[in-house]
């Protein structure tokens, strides 16, 4: 509300509340402080390439009545007009904006990046609006077509490039799946054979330890045996030794008694008397043998 006439110089406006008024003498008017929603429409504008498209925006606008030098602006502005007139002046002006933008981009920009191009129309139509003392609340691209078939194109372009894209992604992926898995029968093998290795150095290993330890055990082995074939040959020599001497010692008592019983047949032979005296000498037997043999001749 503004309220002008006597005693309100400058007019006092209010955003919102109550003021008392008097008659006749004092005027108050009013301005809408309401969010404004604009359909902002550009049909069969040109791009930087000389593509016709059409393009529809949603924008929100609305008179700042908090900012007091923005609503001062706003009532010099639109004062005694309605909120149709309001919108109609707010969507004139975003309109052209979006059009100027449109045709510093190619459909390719305003279609793939739609988030770039709603803010630089945002941007663009906010520094101008505000002039006006309207604030731009949002601003969205809402549609983009044209009449050519220039989209529909560039979608069939687009979907191709990612049909080619995706092939080419499995047929990479295939490939890197056969390269991993060669790779991995690979190192699958390789760790085969060298555990393989391994395994043959561990068993060649202990095949000479082995042989190392039996040629050790039969050297032992076999200088034991040789140890008790020594002692078993010394044994036995010694036995044999033994033997000879008791057979040296039968022999010779043998020999004794031999000796012993020849001298008692002579004596048995001999006549009493003829008997050689204890004291006299024998003869050796075969004196006796060989003087009886000489006179029996």
């Amino acid at each position: 509300m503004v309220v002008s006439g006597f005693g309100r110089s400058p007019p006092l406006m209010i955003a919102g509340g109550r003021v008392f008024v008097l008659p006749c003498i004092q005027k108050i008017q009013r301005i809408t402080l309401n969010t404004l929603t604009l359909n902002v429409k550009s049909d069969k504008v040109y791009t930087r390439h000389g593509v016709p498209i059409s393009v529809t925006g949603i924008a929100q606008v609305k008179i700042q009545g908090q900012n007091k030098e923005m609503l001062a602006t706003a009532c010099q502005m639109f004062m005694g007009k309605s909120e149709a007139e309001i919108a109609n002046i707010a969507l004139e002006t975003l309109e052209g904006h979006q059009r100027a933008i449109i045709a510093h981009l190619t459909v390719e920009e305003i279609y793939q990046d739609r988030k770039k191009f709603s803010e630089q129309v945002f941007k663009v139509a906010s520094s101008d609006l505000v002039n006006m003392g309207i604030g731009v609340v949002s601003y969205t691209l809402k549609d983009v077509h044209d009449d050519q078939d220039y989209l529909h194109s560039l979608g069939k372009a687009r979907t191709a490039q990612v049909q080619k894209d995706a092939r080419i992604g499995e047929a990479q992926y295939k490939r890197d799946s056969v390269m991993r898995e060669a790779h991995a029968m690979q190192e699958k093998v390789s760790a085969q054979y060298k555990n393989e290795i391994e395994m043959a150095k561990a068993q060649r290993d202990y095949e000479l330890k082995k042989a190392d330890y039996d040629v050790e055990v039969n050297t032992k082995k076999a200088q034991s045996e040789m140890a008790y074939q020594l002692q078993v040959a010394k044994t036995k020599q010694r036995i044999e030794e033994e033997k000879m001497q008791i057979q040296v010692v039968e022999r010779t008592q043998q020999i004794l008694l031999q000796e012993q019983e020849i001298i008692r047949k002579e004596n048995d032979r001999w006549p009493r008397k003829q008997r050689p005296s204890s004291s006299t000498k024998m003869e050796p037997w075969w004196t006796c043998c060989w003087r009886n043999c000489h006179w029996s001749v």
